[in-house]
């Protein structure tokens, strides 16, 4: 899924920000616990003030994605 999600992050650069965690990074732990991750690969659409709006679990489609952004994008 890297290269779809690199290209989506290519594609809504300036309207949606990327960020990625590494899950086998001890140092995330807490991070992850906040969350609630429980299994790779885990996708978090959140707003600007960290609420997640949209969790995806396991494969998610390229229009599963665009749908999505597309309701909080202007």
């Amino acid at each position: 899924m890297a290269p779809m999600v690199h290209g989506l992050e290519a594609e809504y650069s300036g309207k949606v920000k990327f960020s990625y965690l590494d899950a086998d990074d001890p140092n995330t732990d807490a991070f992850q616990r906040t969350l609630g991750f429980a299994y790779q690969p885990e996708f978090y659409l959140m707003d600007a003030n960290g609420n997640i709006l949209k969790k995806f679990i396991g494969f998610v489609s390229q229009e599963d994605f665009t749908t999505e952004f597309a309701k909080y994008i202007q």
